[in-house]
């Protein structure tokens, strides 16, 4: 096949080419660029998906594919991003919402804008990735890599089948340590032995992302309104968070347990306060979830990195409601809960609340 693989310059996404190529198949390597200077970020030498290193990295990118002898093309989808990433991810921060901007990014970016302009540039039957997950049944089926630790289904969970119907992750039946080993091999020692963590953006502080009218300054009270300090701004502030609150003196630790965009208030409560026992999500994405089945049991996920919980579900319109057999902590508004059966993807939605 004529396949066009999602290039970053690492060792997934340069191993699923080289896997690609060494089976017979045409390659081509495409990226995105995202970053056109209209915010004021600086250059400090940080990793991030968006900044102004960005040329750095697509020249370490294009070199990969010249080592690799594959062609290579540099999508510019800057606007874009801005308008379906940047925009949602101060949106959520305004609403008082923690949003996860990699799920975004897939969703509408690599998986959507990327495909898409690629193909008015290119011929290729189907789009690859160094994501770890696996995909078959023509879309609806995601289920988890064979390597646990470093599964990503729950990035994808919010992929349409017919997204997901496009491409292949040539890696979902390898282990991160395979995947080294097989670089190393290859001639690619440097970067498998790379750095490999990369944020949201090059910058620790995200406020550079907003207006000065989305920070503004408030009150920390507890759950019963009582006034405990002050903030500068609920962006800087998510469910579950300890630290940076500038509260001491009390008797046992507080977390933020709720944020108030209405009253611009940040809401402490102590660690039992951040358990639910339930929660409510939008924006219902069934993957393997057959259309006429709306309630059952399965294993959910409120946060990548926790911890599966057994729960039982329900789907009443576009809203999904999960109550879990045992209380979650820091169930948190704004970001994916994912269910699963055994390791397939069922469904997936927004986070709008949670209930004790």
């Amino acid at each position: 096949m004529k396949i066009a693989v999602g290039l970053s310059g690492g060792v997934d996404s340069t191993m699923a080419a080289y896997l690609l190529k060494k089976q017979g198949h045409s390659v081509v390597g495409v990226t995105m660029s995202l970053w056109d200077g209209t915010i004021p970020l600086e250059y400090h030498g940080q990793s991030g998906c968006f900044g102004p290193g960005e040329a750095r990295e697509l020249e370490k990118t294009a070199e990969v594919a010249k080592r690799l002898g594959i062609d290579y093309e540099v999508i510019p989808l800057a606007e874009q991003y801005k308008r379906n990433v940047l925009d949602y991810f101060r949106e959520e921060y305004r609403a008082g919402r923690t949003p996860n901007p990699c799920v975004k990014c897939n969703q509408k970016m690599k998986f959507g804008f990327l495909i898409d302009c690629a193909h008015k540039l290119l011929d290729f039957d189907t789009f690859a990735t160094g994501h770890y997950a696996q995909v078959s049944d023509n879309g609806r089926l995601l289920r988890k890599a064979v390597d646990s630790t470093k599964d990503q289904t729950y990035f994808l969970s919010r992929l349409k089948r017919e997204q997901l119907s496009r491409v292949i992750f040539p890696l979902g039946n390898l282990t991160k340590k395979e995947v080294k080993t097989l670089a190393a091999e290859s001639g690619f020692e440097d970067i498998a032995a790379q750095h490999e963590s990369q944020d949201f953006i090059e910058c620790e502080d995200y406020a550079v992302l907003f207006d000065k009218d989305d920070i503004k300054p408030g009150d920390i009270v507890d759950l019963n309104g009582k006034v405990l300090g002050h903030h500068n701004g609920i962006i800087y502030y998510t469910i579950g968070q300890r630290k940076g609150l500038g509260i001491g003196g009390l008797k046992e630790p507080l977390f933020v347990v709720k944020i108030d965009p209405h009253k611009n208030q940040v809401i402490l409560g102590t660690k039992a306060d951040l358990y639910s026992k339930s929660l409510k999500a939008h924006d219902v994405n069934r993957l393997l979830l057959d259309d006429h089945v709306n309630e059952g049991r399965a294993m959910a996920k409120i946060r990548h990195g926790k911890t599966l919980a057994p729960a039982t579900f329900k789907i009443e319109g576009d809203n999904l409601y999960v109550t879990f057999d045992e209380p979650q902590m820091s169930v948190t508004p704004g970001q994916i809960v994912v269910l699963y059966q055994d390791d397939a993807v069922l469904a997936s939605g927004i986070i709008d609340d949670h209930f004790t």
